[in-house]
């Protein structure tokens, strides 16, 4: 038996932030980065927040948020006595938020039922509706999974007017994690019909508008399409996990620091053709998820009878779709050097497969798989 549920409402449209203007007598910690507070944007939301609410704004968020970040915050929204969380920001404000909620709660009877409204500013990490937060231990450089609904947010406000102003390497970077996190939980151990119809119609949109929003970034209908296809592919992944991709992209991000939508750009290809056995020749019999990729391929115009041939169309139309969007197509590409490369990627390697969405990948990897997607991935 499955159980599915969608705790999180979600506010979707141009006039979502209206929904802000019923907040009455909270004690609200808004939690974001500082690049927010600086360009004024924040205003776009604290504007709607009546004069009945008392506001305390905590800024201290970097990239990739470290734990110490999240032990500052949790000090400071105990010591605000909050009643109500806003995370406003990219995925690394959202991911802190929600581990501070988390571990505010644990600490504390008070905190038990601080409720968490999530508004993403980029279109990519999803993190609005899942019940997943990745948080950075940088003393040793790892990334640690923090998997649990109880830190699902309450409401998930989607305005693309959010995201307007993005830079075009903000809105690709994001754009293309959007579509690893289709690709992964369609092939996913524990894909279902219901995970596989929101990762087929996040798919089809990203194809659809991604390369829009990077050519216009004014092109409203663009931006609001890939804001709402962020948040299907989430409710997507949310429900079956991720997969090989991301856990790689967990382990080499803590390292390298590449960009994480970058980062999984750059696996992406060499992922689908390992999970898809394409080592194995074309005319051999597709795997699961050499079928699965072929129905996906299928939905933006690949129309081939053999389902192999068909991986190897999505492959290439993913290749392109990334030059076209002048994005690096290996690590060296992107910067890092071969030195640090050899003297990492057995550390790597190994953090990978240990990570929590590896374990829903269609092929369980071993050392020597992932060594060698990353050495293809590398140059």
């Amino acid at each position: 038996m499955e159980k599915i549920q969608f705790k999180t409402q979600i506010w979707s449209g141009k006039d979502a932030l209206d929904g802000l203007d019923k907040l009455k007598n909270q004690r609200i910690f808004l939690v974001t980065d500082p690049f927010m507070v600086k360009s004024g944007s924040l205003d776009q939301i604290t504007v709607h927040l009546d004069k009945q609410n008392e506001i305390q704004v905590f800024s201290d968020i970097q990239p990739d948020p470290p734990i110490t970040k999240v032990v500052s915050g949790i000090k400071a929204l105990q010591e605000f006595k909050a009643t109500l969380l806003i995370a406003v920001g990219g995925g690394s404000a959202i991911d802190a938020t929600k581990a501070m909620k988390f571990f505010a709660q644990q600490m504390s009877d008070e905190h038990t039922a601080l409720d968490l409204i999530a508004i993403p500013t980029t279109s990519g990490t999803g993190s609005e509706v899942t019940n997943f937060a990745v948080i950075t231990n940088a003393e040793k450089g790892v990334k640690y999974p923090l998997v649990t609904d109880a830190i699902l947010p309450k409401v998930a406000l989607l305005d693309a007017n959010l995201v307007a102003s993005a830079p075009q390497n903000i809105t690709v970077d994001t754009g293309m994690d959007v579509l690893t996190h289709c690709l992964e939980s369609y092939v996913s151990i524990n894909a279902n019909d219901f995970s596989d119809a929101l990762a087929e119609k996040a798919f089809q949109m990203v194809f659809t508008y991604l390369e829009r929003c990077s050519k216009d970034g004014s092109d409203m209908e663009a931006r609001q399409k890939m804001h709402d296809a962020s948040c299907i592919a989430g409710m997507a992944f949310n429900m079956v996990n991720l997969g090989l991709n991301h856990g790689i992209a967990h382990a080499a991000g803590a390292r390298y620091h590449i960009p994480h939508g970058r980062l999984n750009t750059i696996l992406m290809p060499n992922i689908i053709a390992y999970n898809a056995e394409m080592d194995s020749g074309i005319m051999a019999k597709p795997n699961r998820a050499a079928t699965k990729y072929a129905n996906l391929a299928r939905l933006i115009g690949i129309h081939v009878a053999n389902p192999k041939i068909a991986v190897r169309s999505l492959m290439n139309t993913i290749i392109q779709l990334r030059r076209r969007l002048k994005m690096p197509a290996t690590f060296k590409e992107y910067g890092i050097e071969s030195n640090f490369f050899e003297k990492t990627k057995e550390e790597i390697a190994a953090a990978a497969l240990k990570d929590g969405t590896t374990a829903a990948n269609p092929r369980k990897p071993t050392r020597e798989d992932v060594l060698k997607i990353m050495e293809t991935s590398f140059s």
